[in-house]
């Protein structure tokens, strides 16, 4: 009988220890980095191009809001733009020529009349000495020969004036009312761009959360993404392995249906310790410190592994 038992006991033994979960195995569960996409504009959601695990590649366009505020003011600011050139423009190059033709016609009648009236003082001048007229006939002719005369100067300087631009501060005022037009106008370009929203980057589209139809807040997420870089696995080793582990080491994670290990490179080492479950410290203790890591596959192999998918971690 004693045989008996001793034999069945070293069974028990034997099995136990069979049983044993290796040194360098670790539970753990998949995690993902979720990237929640929104518009910084509100508006009704009229048009969603994903649906719920769809896969897309980067620049996919995933959903619109309603524009037509924003293109009417977009088509605002392009009008307000093109008067602010024409009128810097036409500000640059004088009067037109329609404008100088009146003034050089003006010019041409004024010198014709300063013409004739200096021949007049001539004359006038001859017959004064010849005793003819009087002084004041005189005097009115050479004052009319001198307003003429005076007439052509103006004329000359208002032709003169109407070739050049307007003046440098008036030049530089309406510069400044073009560029604060063309910031209005990408303001509205851009306001007018947030209706649609693209995929910053490939990968899976894990939930909507707007219907079509629905009023959407200015910066409510409305498409959850899992991009596969952003997948990671968490795992808690003991305070006895803690020491042996280092960023960058190798991996390997098995779960069901996985096939062959799946390999990844720790990325995070926590600096904190946790109980498991809640025990005073002392040396005998401190087997149930545990540390979590996380550790990250490539993006290929990311796509093997889904969110709160239980696995093992073994370490290599």
């Amino acid at each position: 009988m004693r045989i008996n038992l001793g034999i069945a006991f070293a069974g028990l033994i034997l099995v136990a220890a069979c049983s044993r979960k290796p040194n360098d195995a670790f539970q753990g569960y998949v995690e993902g980095d979720f990237v929640y996409l929104a518009s910084s504009q509100p508006g009704r959601l009229d048009r969603i191009n994903v649906a719920r695990g769809e896969q897309v590649s980067a620049g996919a366009p995933l959903f619109a809001l309603e524009s037509v505020q924003e293109q009417a003011a977009q088509h605002q600011a392009q009008h307000q733009l093109e008067v602010a050139q024409a009128q810097l423009k036409d500000m640059s190059t004088g009067q037109r020529p329609p404008e100088l033709a009146v003034l050089s016609a003006q010019l041409a009648a004024a010198d014709v009349q300063a013409r004739r009236s200096t021949a007049q003082r001539q004359r006038d001048e001859a017959q004064y000495r010849a005793g003819g007229i009087s002084q004041e006939q005189l005097d009115t002719t050479r004052a009319q020969a001198d307003s003429d005369a005076a007439k052509v100067k103006e004329l000359e300087n208002q032709i003169e004036v109407a070739k050049l631009p307007h003046r440098t501060e008036q030049l530089r005022a309406q510069t400044e009312q073009m560029e604060a037009a063309r910031a209005a106008l990408a303001e509205a370009t851009w306001k007018l761009d947030q209706k649609t929203v693209a995929a910053p980057q490939a990968g899976m589209v894990y939930d909507t959360m707007y219907r079509e139809g629905e009023w959407i807040n200015a910066g409510n997420p409305v498409v959850r993404m899992l991009p596969p870089q952003n997948i990671k696995v968490r795992f808690f080793v003991p305070e006895t392995v803690l020491g042996s582990l280092a960023l960058g080491r190798t991996v390997g994670l098995q779960c069901d249906g996985c096939g062959s290990d799946v390999p990844a490179k720790i990325s995070y080492i926590s600096a904190d310790s946790e109980y498991t479950p809640p025990v005073i410290y002392s040396n005998e203790t401190r087997v149930k410190l545990t540390y979590m890591l996380e550790a990250r596959p490539s993006p290929d192999d990311a796509l093997k592994l889904h969110p709160g998918q239980p696995l093992t971690v073994h370490l290599r």
